[in-house]
């Protein structure tokens, strides 16, 4: 694992912020992948696209993490000198009635891991699961060679309430999969979709050893905003650890 991310993961500090995994918008994904950078996050999640990772690499100095679902778009990426890789962001595919089953994941992520077996991979546990399918799957998924775990469900979950009590059902399902999860695995939990300023240190207590952002910084109008949302989030998780005395 890059020294970067194994010393946020293990210090319970680790941002992604992810630009969008059909975002192949090279000006905009280098504009978050910039704010990201100047923020203070962590690393950078884009589309699995050589001439992406080749184009955010001359920008930014960030550990480089590529999504797909397909392992063959994973290769080429990785090839490209990708840090790391990422079997996730099925987000974007729910709204067209697509769906990742756990036994899709599960070989997903063997087909990877066979094509890419030294890379860093992380595997998104499907938040359509029931919790304790959650738990399997990711106990599978750590056996078949996944190096992060993460979670999801905070773009399909539906928030009755405004303001804060809002945001915090809106994180509901993501923060119950970290925290069910993160009990039952060794490797890093990143808890992911739907988090904000106020639910990341919620995301830490859980279990998570990190978060990912994504349209909370990608949707901003502004490289300034979204550098100042990317600062806010990293600020969010300092106040979550407690101070050692």
């Amino acid at each position: 694992m890059h020294p970067q991310l194994k010393a946020a993961f293990e210090g319970r500090q680790a941002l992604k912020v992810i630009s969008g995994l059909n975002n192949f918008d090279s000006a905009h994904v280098c504009a978050v992948a910039q704010a990201a950078a100047l923020g203070g996050a962590t690393y950078i999640d884009i589309a699995a696209d050589p001439s992406l990772v080749t184009q955010v690499r001359q920008r930014v100095s960030l550990p480089i993490c590529v999504s797909a679902v397909e392992p063959e778009r994973l290769v080429s990426a990785a090839a490209a000198g990708a840090d790391l890789i990422e079997i996730g962001n099925f987000d974007g595919f729910y709204a067209q009635g697509r769906r990742f089953e756990a036994e899709e994941v599960l070989a997903l992520t063997q087909e990877t891991r066979a094509l890419l077996p030294n890379i860093t991979l992380s595997v998104t546990v499907p938040h359509i699961l029931p919790l304790d399918e959650q738990v399997r799957l990711a106990e599978a998924l750590v056996a078949a060679g996944a190096d992060i775990i993460q979670t999801e469900g905070g773009t399909s979950s539906q928030p009755r309430h405004a303001g804060t009590l809002g945001l915090i059902e809106k994180a509901a399902p993501t923060l119950a999969a970290a925290h069910s999860i993160s009990q039952a695995i060794a490797v890093p939990v990143l808890c992911a979709s739907g988090l904000s300023v106020v639910t990341a240190p919620m995301a830490i207590a859980a279990g998570a050893a990190g978060i990912g952002v994504g349209s909370a910084i990608n949707r901003l109008n502004s490289e300034v905003a979204m550098v100042a949302a990317v600062r806010s989030l990293v600020e969010a998780l300092r106040r979550a650890m407690p101070v050692r005395r």
